[in-house]
């Protein structure tokens, strides 16, 4: 890939879906509200009609290995990391940093 090629996507955002099983098990974002939150997501992004090719697409993940700071997403191809509490957060993420071009300082990691 030569360094003039665009992404595929503007932004690929990746939720942390894990959920450890087990009485001693970690924290883990699966059940934080992950599931969710990436609908929401999913869904808002869609309403915008902000995806596809070239614009934003939203993803679950395995275990971004991040848990105990989550739940966490993680927006690329920035690298930023994010966590949140509640669909307004997720909306601040979009709103702020995928329409906005400027980190949510905030909810960053």
């Amino acid at each position: 890939m030569n360094d003039d090629a665009k992404p595929y996507y503007q932004h690929h955002v990746f939720f942390c879906m894990n959920e450890r099983e087990g009485k001693d098990a970690r924290q883990s974002c699966g059940k934080c509200g992950a599931e969710k939150a990436q609908k929401h997501a999913k869904k808002r992004i869609k309403e915008l009609g902000l995806n596809g090719e070239g614009k934003v697409r939203i993803n679950q993940s395995g275990c971004l290995d991040r848990c105990e700071e989550g739940p966490v997403l993680v927006v690329y191809p920035e690298g930023t990391w994010y966590t949140y509490v509640d669909n307004a957060d997720i909306d601040d993420i979009i709103d702020t940093h995928l329409i906005g071009g400027k980190v949510v300082e905030r909810l960053k990691i």
